[in-house]
C-alpha cells in the first residue's frame, strides 16, 4: 500500500488512462478520487459511473447523453456523463461487465476522444481524463474472447492492483483506529480504542469483503 501511495502523485501529474484492478471493496473509487484530487484536474468534477449495474441502453445514454427526439420520451436534451466530466475525471467502474457492443463505443472514446450524444448529427470533443475500474480479471476474460484486446490495451496504460485487506493486514489496527475516530464523531461516541483480544479476532479474520 505504501508503494501505491508514493506512486499516485506521479500517475496523477500524468494525462494517461489508469487502470485500477482489485477485490470488491479494495478501494478502487477511493484511489480514483485521489489520482483525480492530486492532479492539475482537481477543480473540474470527477464522474463515476457503475458499468455493470445499468443495462447496454441505459449505460450508452448516462454516457453519451441524448438529444431531444432520440427515443420516444426525450423531450429535451441531456448531458451524459462524458459531457459532465469535461475537463475533469471520468471513472468507469466495473468496466469488466459491459457488453462487446459496448466495447466497441468505448473503443472510440479512448481511440479518438470523440463521441456522439444519441440522436446527435455531430461528433463531440471528450476531454475528461478515463479511469477504469474492475474487479474481473481481464486477462482471463481476453482468453474468452469477453473482453476486447484492443480496449484492454488502450485501458491498460498505467496499472494499479489492489491488493485485498488479508494481503496486507499490517493496516488493520490502522484502519480500526481511522473508523472508531470516525464513528465517534457521527454518533458522538467517546470510545478511546479497542482490546487486544478483538483486535486479535480482527487480525485472524480473512475479510473477503475486504474494507
Amino acid at each position: 500500500m505504501d508503494r501505491i501511495f508514493k506512486v499516485l502523485p506521479a500517475i496523477a501529474a500524468s494525462p494517461s488512462t489508469v487502470l485500477i484492478l482489485g477485490e470488491t471493496g479494495t478501494g478502487k473509487e477511493l484511489v480514483a478520487r485521489t489520482i483525480h484530487a492530486l492532479s492539475p484536474r482537481s477543480s473540474a468534477p470527477f464522474i463515476a459511473v457503475n458499468c455493470g449495474a445499468l443495462p447496454d441502453t441505459l449505460l450508452e445514454s448516462e454516457l453519451f447523453g441524448y438529444k431531444a427526439g432520440a427515443f420516444t420520451g426525450a423531450t429535451r436534451d441531456k448531458p451524459g456523463r462524458l459531457a459532465l466530466a469535461q475537463g475533469g475525471t471520468l471513472l468507469l467502474d466495473e468496466i469488466g461487465d459491459i457488453s462487446p457492443a459496448m466495447q466497441i463505443r468505448l473503443l472510440r472514446v479512448l481511440q479518438d476522444r470523440t463521441y456522439e450524444p444519441l440522436g446527435a448529427t455531430r461528433t463531440l470533443k471528450a476531454e475528461a481524463r478515463i479511469i477504469a475500474a474492475t474487479n474481473q480479471d481481464l486477462e482471463a476474460a481476453l482468453q474468452k474472447k469477453t473482453f476486447r484486446e484492443d480496449l484492454y490495451y488502450r485501458v491498460n496504460v498505467v496499472r494499479i492492483e489492489l491488493p485485498p485487506l488479508r494481503k496486507h493486514r499490517e493496516d488493520i489496527p490502522l484502519l480500526a483506529d481511522h473508523f472508531i475516530a470516525h464513528f465517534n464523531r457521527l454518533q458522538q461516541k467517546s470510545i478511546r480504542g479497542i482490546d487486544a483480544e478483538a483486535l486479535s479476532l480482527l487480525m485472524a479474520y480473512h475479510w473477503p469483503g475486504n474494507v
